[in-house]
């Protein structure tokens, strides 16, 4: 009953109220109107949410307007949310924003995402060209092994090395140790799943040794978890803190962002909670994912 009640909308900063449980085509047309808005924000939410729908309607406004937005950071994230649909079909417009985006960060993400949808449908990879995207080392002596070396970047080599430190509950109020310690767990769960299968991210400490990769450790903490009447719905609003820092423990930067859930007031119950935190937490931290992974490479590029 209450997945029929609770409409969640994923958003970064941002609340997006929907008063229907529209179908997937209703909410693609006002999410394709976001992305029209003046507001970063609003546009930066719009894209999280089509690429979740993934359909090929979905898909469509992310390539044909968000992939070519003037906003660089818009661009960036649909790149990377793109990549993440592993779509067959949105893979000639990556390779297009891979070389031709005038953003290097937005190339990045783009390229990035091609490579993991051409490794995915067995494509080749159009980026693996050693004269372009590889080093020739000096030749030393003469003689046998003078002829120059190619140290090219191998296909779907990851370019962040990411660790989840610790997950924390620290919100107000007066839950207790274990429902703090579940919705830590949950938040964690989330940033983890999608670590794993983000393009050319690894967990692996082996990975990161082999090509010299910079640990970049995660904090991850609840800040608010609180449930309001807001008009005729009553409203959980989870917000997120997220704490970036070396291996040495020296703090990098801080991200943050959240999601609302509602349930009509006229049929909300107190055993919907936990089943509503759930969903804020879940949405808050899917919606920060890509956010979090397109400012790691932007730093790790300055």
């Amino acid at each position: 009953m209450l997945r029929g009640l609770v409409r969640s909308v994923t958003v970064l900063a941002l609340a997006l109220l929907l008063f229907a449980a529209p179908a997937h085509a209703d909410r693609v047309t006002k999410l394709t109107k976001m992305l029209g808005s003046s507001s970063e924000k609003t546009k930066l939410a719009a894209v999280v949410s089509l690429a979740k729908i993934g359909t090929k309607r979905a898909l469509k406004p992310l390539v044909n307007k968000a992939l070519k937005d003037p906003n660089a950071r818009v661009r960036t994230l649909t790149a990377a949310a793109l990549g993440n649909t592993g779509s067959k079909a949105v893979f000639p417009a990556l390779k297009r924003a891979a070389t031709g985006d005038s953003d290097p960060r937005v190339r990045r993400a783009a390229k990035d995402s091609a490579i993991v949808v051409a490794q995915r449908h067995k494509i080749a990879n159009p980026f693996d060209e050693p004269e372009t995207h590889a080093a020739r080392a000096p030749a030393s002596g003469t003689g046998v092994g003078t002829q120059p070396r190619v140290l090219g970047v191998e296909p779907g080599q990851p370019d962040l090395y990411v660790t989840i430190k610790n997950a924390n509950d620290d919100s107000p109020g007066t839950a207790d140790k274990k429902a703090r310690l579940a919705h830590a767990e949950i938040v964690r769960g989330v940033l983890m799943q999608h670590c794993k299968s983000a393009p050319l991210v690894t967990m692996a400490a082996t990975d990161a040794k082999r090509f010299g990769l910079a640990s970049r450790q995660i904090d991850v903490s609840v800040t608010k978890l609180d449930l309001a009447r807001n008009g005729n719905y009553m409203e959980l609003d989870a917000q997120l803190r997220v704490a970036i820092s070396d291996d040495q423990g020296k703090m990098l930067s801080f991200l943050s962002g959240g999601a609302k859930v509602q349930v009509p007031a006229s049929t909300f119950q107190s055993r919907y909670l936990p089943q509503m935190r759930k969903e804020a937490l879940e949405n808050a931290m899917r919606g920060m994912v890509n956010k979090l992974l397109a400012h790691l490479r932007d730093r790790s590029q300055s």
